[in-house]
């Protein structure tokens, strides 16, 4: 039997999840296993995964979605900070208190030291990432604050406006060129995170803020959870000049489970094929070079194939993709190995 391999992901929405659940006890939840969602610690080491980056985010008061289920294709409308803020510290008191309720089998890690020390003793990395800088201030303050409890890494917009820049909205088919790139505010913010040595994510923002990003940054460029436009043309994806662009940083692309960026017609439907995220993979691959490409799975934000289900599924994934010729050393970059190296070079 092949030995699974070891997955570090590059986004998800767990934190999120909890946070909205209507159970007591989220924090047991996470820890002892349950029915829902896609990550708890067991599905976690049913899948191999040793770890990712863990979302704050501060959802929109008015609906994102269709009746049927399918993103709304308008930008929903600036959050006030005080909406933004109770999410983002109710989600962060979860994790905090989650990692003083696993007696060492999570931990919150703000280096690739860390994570690294976290897997010698089989624990689950968690790397605080923010998901859209709403709760930020223009002074930066709460970034400092944030930064102290273990934020590394942050992207300046969700596919929303805040005082940083504008995000791209769900349309369908739509190039991610759908409005203006980033402010005065989101440039100081773009500095600073370079300083304190934070990830700057690229998933959610417009082409024009990407562009300002890869002008102002002298970090890797990194997208940690969006796919190949060429394949699927929603705006949430890179195209092959931003693809190159993040080539040519050392950067990296995490492969975005969610069907509606994987599929050619933009659909939200679980019966996807997983040769699509393969397809993808092999995309990004010949674009970026294998040691640029790796998983942002979107796990608990988005409808994923149901032949992986969830956390406990990854390993599905890499058996298509050994079906595929992926030979090992491949499989071991595309799980963890990419991503513990651009981490080194971003957060240290």
């Amino acid at each position: 039997m092949t030995k699974p391999t070891p997955v570090f992901d590059g986004h998800n929405d767990v934190l999120l999840r909890l946070y909205k659940s209507a159970s007591k006890d989220p924090v047991a939840d996470f820890l002892e296993g349950e029915e829902a969602g896609h990550i708890d610690l067991k599905k976690a080491k049913a899948g191999s995964l040793i770890g990712g980056l863990f979302a704050l985010y501060s959802p929109s008061a008015t609906k994102s979605r269709l009746p049927d289920g399918q993103p709304s294709p308008t930008l929903p409308p600036p959050l006030s900070m005080d909406d933004a803020r109770r999410s983002i510290v109710g989600e962060l008191a979860i994790l905090l208190k989650i990692e003083r309720a696993s007696k060492g089998a999570v931990a919150i890690c703000r280096s690739v030291a860390d994570i690294r020390s976290a897997m010698a003793r089989e624990a689950l990395a968690a790397v605080v990432h923010i998901e859209g800088a709403d709760a930020i201030d223009a002074e930066l303050d709460f970034l400092h604050v944030l930064y102290a409890a273990g934020l590394r890494s942050l992207g300046p917009v969700w596919s929303r406006t805040n005082i940083f820049g504008h995000g791209v909205p769900f349309r369908f088919p739509s190039s991610p060129d759908t409005g203006n790139g980033l402010t005065a505010a989101g440039e100081n913010l773009v500095r600073v995170c370079n300083e304190l040595r934070i990830l700057i994510d690229l998933s959610h923002i417009t082409e024009k803020g990407f562009w300002d990003v890869a002008r102002l940054s002298t970090a890797p460029l990194i997208a940690t959870h969006s796919n190949a436009h060429a394949l699927c043309p929603s705006p949430r994806n890179l195209t092959d000049r931003q693809l190159a662009a993040i080539r040519d940083t050392g950067g990296m692309v995490g492969l975005n489970f969610a069907t509606g960026f994987l599929r050619p017609d933009g659909s939200m439907r679980a019966d996807t094929d997983i040769e699509l995220m393969v397809r993808h993979l092999d995309y990004l691959i010949e674009k970026l070079g294998e040691d640029h490409v790796g998983l942002g799975s979107d796990f608990d934000g988005a409808m994923v194939p149901e032949k992986i289900g969830s956390a406990a599924g990854l390993p599905v994934l890499f058996e298509a993709l050994r079906a595929r010729g992926y030979p090992e050393p491949l499989l071991t970059k595309l799980g963890a190995g990419n991503w513990l190296d651009v981490l080194a070079r971003t957060i240290g």
